[in-house]
């Protein structure tokens, strides 16, 4: 589970390589920790 967890972290980083605008990139950011906890996280 952790490399699903590090696949999605590799993402947002690629994606905020290309967005310069902060208030996106925290809500990617936020978006991203959250499917990561619930993938990283399931029963």
């Amino acid at each position: 589970m952790m490399g699903l967890l590090a696949f999605f972290v590799a993402i947002g980083m690629l994606i905020m390589l290309f967005l310069h605008n902060d208030f996106v990139g925290i809500i990617i950011i936020a978006l991203l920790l959250f499917i990561g906890y619930n993938c990283y996280s399931c029963d």
